[in-house]
């Protein structure tokens, strides 16, 4: 099924030498230092490091909701200086709304941004079809389990039609079992719509599962170590989650960050 209104997906995203410093009662507490990297149009890109290192920082610093203390940030050309509707953001928790039904939870940023909620009725169900929710619309977020919900958070990321889609950590409170059913729920979603996703991750097999590039970072402050393609064919199965490229890819990366840990 084709997500009607899909806008083409070429919102590119740049940050370019960015440092980032909070400052805290201790004194500066420096996130990232020199920081670069870009997602392409139809471009799915995983940040992969350490907790702590910086990641749900850079989704902010990509969103528009913090400005960085050095270094600038582009989308489609032009500078990140607020929230940008060409940004849908998908976030570790499910975040519903528990009185509102599982379709009208989607509409939600329709309704934040003032744009006529008839208008978008029809592409808020298709989006739950593809995501595999038509029987669900009426249902309420309790009625659903952690992996139903994460699906209706997604389609809700996607109802404005962004060109590019932040997603910060979104299974990492789900069962393994679950986890990989989502993953190969999330290609499959991706597949049609072809939205330039940046995904944040501390999984290595779910960062080589889902991604054409991933941008390895080290501890803090967060810089990037290494950028590697995933050079393996789409669409990718559970049965890939043994292939010996991907085996090799995750052995790459693990080795690299024991290498980074035992260098700090």
């Amino acid at each position: 099924m084709d997500v009607p209104g899909a806008s083409d997906a070429g919102q590119g995203l740049r940050l370019e030498h960015i440092d980032l410093v909070y400052a805290t009662s201790r004194g500066p507490l420096e996130a990232l230092r020199d920081l670069s990297l870009s997602v392409g149009p139809r471009e799915f890109v995983s940040v992969l490091g350490p907790s702590g290192c910086g990641k749900s920082s850079l989704l902010q610093l990509a969103c528009g909701l913090l400005a960085p203390t050095a270094g600038r940030v582009l989308l489609a050309g032009e500078p990140v200086l607020r929230p940008r509707s060409e940004v849908g953001i998908v976030f570790q928790q499910p975040t519903l709304l528990p009185w509102k039904t599982v379709l009208d939870n989607v509409l939600v940023p329709i309704r934040a941004m003032g744009l006529p909620v008839a208008d978008y009725r029809q592409r808020a169900e298709e989006l739950l079809a593809l995501a595999g929710l038509a029987g669900f619309m009426r249902h309420y977020p309790r009625e659903l389990s952690g992996g139903m919900q994460q699906r209706v958070a997604l389609a809700r990321g996607l109802i404005h039609d962004p060109g590019l889609l932040l997603m910060d950590e979104p299974f990492s409170a789900l069962d393994a079992m679950t986890r990989e059913s989502m993953m190969e729920e999330l290609q499959r979603i991706w597949l049609k719509t072809r939205k330039a996703v940046l995904f944040v991750t501390h999984s290595i097999p779910e960062a080589v599962y889902l991604s054409d590039r991933i941008v390895v970072m080290s501890g803090r402050p967060g810089r990037v170590l290494e950028q590697i393609d995933v050079d393996m064919a789409r669409p990718r199965t559970q049965d890939d989650l043994g292939h010996p490229r991907f085996l090799d890819l995750c052995r790459h990366l693990r080795d690299g960050f024991r290498a980074a840990e035992a260098a700090a």
